[in-house]
């Protein structure tokens, strides 16, 4: 164990030799050279990212993500470009037998900013962000510094047997700290991917939920083997029990199978797409707003999700009003006396029915598609009309014109002197 004496010694000589440094025209070139790195990085980085011409202002939710993320890489071309002229200054250094120990030191303190930026950049979830400067950054430090090894060396020691298994803290960390990393770019990759995707504006919708789902199934296997990978499973040894595996995951998971498949079946075979207005047989209805791998969401008119698998659309039978066209006719019911002129009430409320904004109507259009009143049939108290009208989207939620056209209509009768018949009966006393 050192002394006090020893100890100031080793402090008095490191004193001396870091003033010997400071005074020496070594240390003064290798900041000068620093200097300059540092500010050619900066204006190399600005003309870069003034040719680019993405700014914060530009940026908004509707911007294609390759746009973004090339302003994101923008933000790291400075500290980038920096390690890039360092790296080469400590090259050139080194063939002429230079010692650049600054040059070094500055080389170490540029990755550790680099990578502080990419977590600043990249990483917008707080939580993992912390995470990644606490854990990843000494990581890279201990790497840099040549002092991991050790620290590998020293957490391999440590271990426990559990049967024919070691189990060392070594590989805890690993699994932790590299699992961690992949399950991250793996949520963040699926995400910009499946952006990027739906921004094709090349490729219809139902194209684009094939690729994405395509995608994201093929970057789950990737990053699920890398996982494997890096907790120390024999892929080899795995496909070999795989196929006996698969037997006994196949009869037990047929269901979630069967919605898988079913699902591709549906976005390749275009019986429905997102926006899709679809109405099951058993009578949950709504807006079809996303696929996903097991089964499709609905959201309804009251904001509620309807998840239904998708194994139901392939095997059951379910109505889609919009697939084909987004126009729709609709029916409202009436009744007016006996007593009324019907030819000439048929002609008004015709009129007042095309007034809505909602409603198809004018000469331009076909007689069919225009608003049409017609005697339904004889009641007993009065003679049962109907209007059919056509419109665009679901008359139902925020399209409530059924509703409208049954107020206009009492206003019109209102107007023109009618009563709505109601229930008589007359009675003979004999």
């Amino acid at each position: 164990m050192l002394t006090v004496e020893q100890l100031q010694s080793l402090f008095a000589d490191w004193f001396a030799n870091s003033i010997e440094a400071i005074v020496s025209p070594d240390f003064y070139i290798q900041i000068g050279i620093i200097a300059s790195i540092y500010l050619s990085a900066f204006l190399v980085a600005k003309r870069i990212n003034a040719s680019i011409g993405i700014t914060p202002q530009s940026l908004s939710p509707s911007i294609h993500p390759l746009k973004c993320l090339l302003y994101r890489v923008g933000s790291i071309l400075f500290p980038f470009l920096a390690i890039v002229f360092l790296r080469l200054s400590v090259g050139i250094s080194n063939g002429f037998e230079y010692s650049a120990y600054l040059l070094n030191i500055a080389m170490v303190l540029a990755l550790l900013m680099f990578f502080n930026s990419l977590i600043k950049v990249f990483v917008t979830n707080h939580i993992v962000a912390t995470y990644f400067r606490w854990v990843g950054l000494p990581i890279l430090f201990l790497h840099l510094t040549g002092k991991l090894v050790v620290v590998i060396s020293a957490l391999e020691s440590i271990s426990i047997n559990v049967g024919n298994i070691e189990v060392s803290a070594y590989g805890f960390a690993r699994v932790l700290v590299f699992g961690s990393l992949l399950f991250w770019l793996g949520r963040a990759s699926n995400t910009f991917g499946k952006d990027i995707i739906r921004k094709q504006v090349s490729l219809d919708i139902r194209t684009r939920e094939v690729f994405t789902k395509l995608f994201e199934v093929g970057l789950f296997c990737i990053i699920s083997l890398l996982i494997l990978n890096v907790m120390g499973i024999n892929l080899t040894a795995l496909a070999v029990f795989g196929g006996a595996v698969g037997v006994g995951l196949g009869l037990g998971l047929q269901t979630i199978a069967s919605n898988f498949i079913s699902g591709i079946i549906i976005l390749l075979d275009r019986s429905l797409t997102v926006g899709d207005y679809v109405e099951l047989d058993d009578g949950p209805k709504g807006f079809v707003r996303e696929f996903r791998m097991r089964y499709t969401v609905l959201e309804t008119y009251d904001g509620k999700d309807i998840v239904v698998p998708n194994e139901r659309f392939i095997s059951n039978l379910f109505v889609n009003w919009t697939h084909k066209d987004p126009k729709q006719r609709y029916r409202v019911d009436f009744a007016v006396p006996y007593s009324t002129d019907v030819r000439a009430i048929v002609e008004v409320i015709k009129a007042a029915v095309a007034e809505h904004p909602q409603v198809l109507s004018g000469d331009e259009l076909p007689i069919e598609d225009r608003p049409d009143c017609e005697i339904d049939s004889f009641g007993d108290s009065g003679i049962n009309l109907f209007v059919e009208f056509w419109m665009m989207g679901i008359d139902d939620g925020k399209n409530r014109v059924g509703g409208d056209l049954l107020l206009i209509i009492f206003e019109t009768l209102r107007e023109q002197g009618i009563e709505m018949p109601f229930p008589q009966r007359e009675v003979r006393i004999l």
